[in-house]
């Protein structure tokens, strides 16, 4: 039977192959994002319908939401990433290391920039997947799933980036028990290393990806392909009593007990 699913943040990387996978099964797929070059060229190639959205921003999710189906089976929260990488320093700031502060104007601009900087991977990682579960409540389809895309960074910690994916772990437990009452599951895949996505924005240097995939039990990255199947058990019939967890596919980078 043909399911409705939404993945947001679906242009590129893991969340072009959730929805790659998805559509190759037959299901119907929406993908959002905030760069509809990018989703104009994956939508063409996956043959699944593009939705240009921010979803940390509560207007873009309200208008999403009616261009929507009226139930959707599966929500894959995927958009974020660690907005470190894109962060620049506030105006004043970029040399105060090399000044004097007597009057403390260079400090509070640090910390501004800091507090900026933090919020940033919150919003972008852990407040989007709560403003779009939230704004689908209503939508989600009774005995669906929603799965969040988590990280490693979560249990080893990466700054906010990490916080951010470890309150969502957290956030997700609660979600589980709200959602469950309906049937829907709601679970975490928290990846590792995966090549072939945009996430270091291409500044990943050899010494530390060769690291990456040394601390791993099988001695490769993962790819998106790897995080799509799992996602994929977990909006399927076989995981219908999997609901609260979060499902490391990380090769044994980060192991459990």
């Amino acid at each position: 039977m043909e399911r409705d699913i939404l993945v947001t943040g679906g242009a590129t990387g893991i969340g072009r192959a959730v929805a790659r996978h998805f559509a190759a099964l037959g299901d119907r797929v929406v993908i959002t994002g905030r760069r509809p070059g990018p989703l104009k060229e994956t939508a063409e190639a996956l043959g699944v319908r593009a939705e240009t959205c921010d979803h940390t921003d509560p207007a873009a999710l309200l208008r999403l939401v009616a261009a929507l189906p009226g139930s959707i089976d599966v929500l894959v929260n995927n958009a974020g990433g660690n907005t470190d990488f894109d962060a620049v320093p506030l105006k004043g700031t970029e040399d105060a290391g090399d000044a004097p502060d007597s009057d403390g104007t260079a400090h509070a601009r640090e910390l501004a920039a800091y507090a900026r900087d933090f919020r940033a991977n919150l919003d972008a990682n852990l407040v989007s997947a709560a403003l779009t579960t939230k704004a689908l409540a209503d939508r989600l389809a009774d005995g669906g799933a929603v799965v969040q895309i988590g990280s490693i960074a979560a249990d080893q910690g990466a700054g906010s980036y990490g916080a951010a994916k470890a309150g969502l772990a957290s956030w997700n437990v609660d979600l589980a028990g709200i959602l469950g009452a309906r049937g829907i599951t709601a679970n975490v895949v928290s990846p590792g290393y995966i090549a072939d996505t945009e996430f270091f924005r291409d500044r990943l240097a050899d010494s530390r990806r060769e690291f990456l995939i040394a601390s791993t039990a099988v001695g490769r990255p993962g790819v998106p392909d790897d995080i799509a199947e799992a996602v994929a058990f977990l909006a399927s019939p076989a995981a219908r009593h999997i609901t609260g967890q979060v499902l490391n596919v990380n090769g044994g980078a980060y192991r459990t007990r």
